[in-house]
């Protein structure tokens, strides 16, 4: 009997202790939330770019001969009007040397015809076809000595020689291309703007135009020169719904060169903007979200706009009150109308924590 009842008691602590062991209460998640974070901030737009010097021509041939001189070198700077090329002018010598001749010619009868009207000998209209003659002379003369200039090239302007595409002795037809030249102090970098950024560029007070612009380089380095919006084109491109712009830079040392390519970084201020993080957001159907909490800790949906995007902040435009708390963290844990604990995080401290560490 005595063994039976201890047995019995033994059950019974046993059977207490394993239910005393699965009797334990679930911790309740605490959620982290914060407010968004004022603050001025600038935000810049990156556009591929072409670069051109502001003058850019072709250099050719203006008369027909051989190439018997190049007094320039690819590459170069040249003066405004120095010579560059040399085309043999045998034929315009003669024909200059002619017209001297003739020219020459028509002023000794001119002069003869004067003395003798001077003297009734020849009437008045023998005198004006002598002078006739003669102005003919000189001006076959002049356009002589014109066609034997044009065998001389010289640099309309002061630039960059390019690449030679004759050589010395070639055989040059007229208008043949011997070179480029290049005038780079200047420079242009062209850029295509979307519809969307060009309407948001003509709603600022001073406009398009005069708007500052900074390069980056090829190498991924800034160029050292401010640059500035000059002009846009006239119309739209209907297949890519884009604009050119048009921006300049000054090229002091000439750094840059006709031909390279780099981005042109466009700056949006937006003053006292309103920055949550990208993560504390949600998307459906093209639309985003945050999840509101109040402070007896509901949550509320509710639809954002977001005006301009930064690494891992989205600035928005409306649907979130500076004071208003969102969730951070948990967005699939929760729901909308649910009650939560949370804990409310410095809006200071958490946008820090979302830079990249430096390296």
């Amino acid at each position: 009997m005595y063994q039976r009842l201890l047995a019995l008691t033994l059950g019974v602590s046993v059977l207490g202790g394993c239910q005393h062991e699965h009797h334990h209460t679930e911790a309740i998640p605490v959620f982290s939330v914060t407010s968004p974070l004022r603050q001025d901030t600038e935000i810049k737009d990156e556009y591929v770019a072409r670069i051109h010097a502001i003058q850019h021509i072709e250099l050719r041939a203006l008369e027909r001969g051989y190439l018997t001189d190049i007094f320039v070198d690819e590459g170069q700077r040249v003066e405004k009007g120095a010579r560059m090329f040399q085309v043999l002018p045998r034929i315009y010598d003669a024909e200059l040397r002619r017209a001297k001749a003739e020219q020459k010619m028509a002023n000794i009868e001119f002069k003869n015809t004067r003395m003798l009207a001077r003297k009734n000998i020849v009437a008045a209209p023998q005198l004006a076809m002598a002078e006739a003659k003669l102005s003919k002379a000189k001006a076959e003369r002049s356009l002589a000595q014109t066609h034997r200039n044009l065998t001389r090239i010289s640099a309309p302007f002061t630039g960059l020689m390019g690449r030679f595409e004759v050589r010395l002795g070639s055989l040059l037809d007229e208008g043949e291309l011997l070179t480029t030249l290049s005038d780079n102090r200047t420079i242009w970098a062209y850029f295509n703007v979307s519809e969307a950024d060009y309407l948001n560029l003509k709603s600022k007070p001073e406009g398009e135009k005069g708007v500052p612009v900074e390069l980056r380089m090829a190498n991924g380095k800034l160029f050292d020169q401010p640059g500035k919006i000059e002009t846009i084109e006239a119309d739209f491109n209907r297949e890519t719904g884009n604009i050119a712009f048009r921006a300049a830079f000054p090229n002091p040392t000439g750094l840059l060169r006709h031909g390279e390519t780099g981005n042109i970084l466009l700056k949006h201020a937006y003053p006292n903007a309103l920055l949550i993080p990208q993560s504390a957001t949600y998307e459906i159907l093209d639309r985003r979200y945050v999840f509101v909490v109040d402070a007896d800790g509901l949550v509320s949906q509710r639809r954002i706009t977001v005006a301009a995007e930064l690494p891992h902040v989205f600035i928005v435009e409306s649907g979130l009150k500076p004071t208003e708390t969102f969730l951070l963290d948990g967005l699939r844990k929760v729901r909308d109308g649910q009650t939560i604990q949370f804990e409310v995080k410095d809006p200071a401290a958490v946008m820090a924590g979302l830079e990249p560490p430096a390296e």
